[in-house]
């Protein structure tokens, strides 16, 4: 046990983290998500939200400030769905300001996620519980 990190953040998940460099993204996906068929990394986190799991990253994980929009979000056909509300809650408490979120078409984001540098099949149920993450620079 480590003192002050996220009980979420497993050693394979932190591993992870640490190895990505800046501009890798990593995709947390929902239950109906084809993880398995994306990425060569695949951290299987049954149960847990998609929320919780970003909420435990970006105690962590820096996002690109470089980029307009270093967060990226499933868009589900129609209107906007309440998880996109509380993703971008979760991305506000992770850095202390707002940050505008991207919505990106299914196929953009399948596509995404095959490229990301890891892949984290949550145990979301709710549907269209899917983001992507930038990592940024941590600054001396």
């Amino acid at each position: 046990m480590l003192k002050n990190i996220h009980p979420l953040l497993t050693s394979q998940l932190l591993s992870v983290l640490a190895d990505m460099g800046h501009g890798n993204e990593i995709a947390i996906v929902d239950a109906n998500f084809p993880a398995a068929a994306c990425g060569e990394r695949l951290i299987d986190m049954p149960g847990i939200p998609a929320t919780d799991i970003v909420d435990a990253i970006l105690t962590v994980f820096p996002l690109d400030d470089f980029v307009d929009q270093p967060v990226s979000y499933m868009q589900a056909p129609g209107e906007p769905l309440p998880i996109y509300a509380e993703f971008a809650a979760c991305v506000e408490k992770g850095e202390g300001r707002k940050i505008a979120l991207a919505g990106i078409e299914p196929s953009d984001f399948y596509q995404r996620a095959t490229n990301a540098f890891a892949v984290i099949a949550s145990g979301e149920r709710r549907l269209y519980g899917n983001i992507l993450l930038r990592k940024g620079v941590v600054r001396p």
